[in-house]
């Protein structure tokens, strides 16, 4: 798990364009960037989220440039994907903090 913290020195036009290009992928629909944007606003606020989309962002593009990797969107419900069982387990340990008797059956 990676902890916030201060971002280095750089050029601000690059971090204005970068954020911009953020706020834009964040408005995009079922995408994996709008996704975590969407996760981390939540968490932290909009500002703190969107400068972690513009850090996704410029990982991407040093990979594409770089390497010459082909980007592939992961889609929206990556996370949900990556982490079912925490997904899962998580609102059953909050109704059983409220004082509820909790049991999960698969549909079929």
């Amino acid at each position: 798990m990676r902890r916030g913290g201060k971002t280095r020195k750089g050029s601000p036009w690059l971090r204005a364009c970068l954020v911009q290009a953020a706020h834009a992928a964040a408005r995009t629909k079922g995408t994996c960037l709008a996704a975590q944007y969407l996760r981390l606003a939540a968490r932290r606020g909009r500002a703190k989220a969107a400068v972690a989309v513009a850090h996704s962002i410029l990982i991407i593009l040093y990979h594409v440039l770089m390497d010459g990797t082909v980007y592939r969107d992961l889609g929206g419900n990556s996370f949900e994907k990556r982490d079912r069982q925490g997904m899962e387990r998580r609102p059953v340990h909050r109704l059983e903090g409220l004082g509820y008797t909790v049991s999960l059956t698969p549909a079929t």
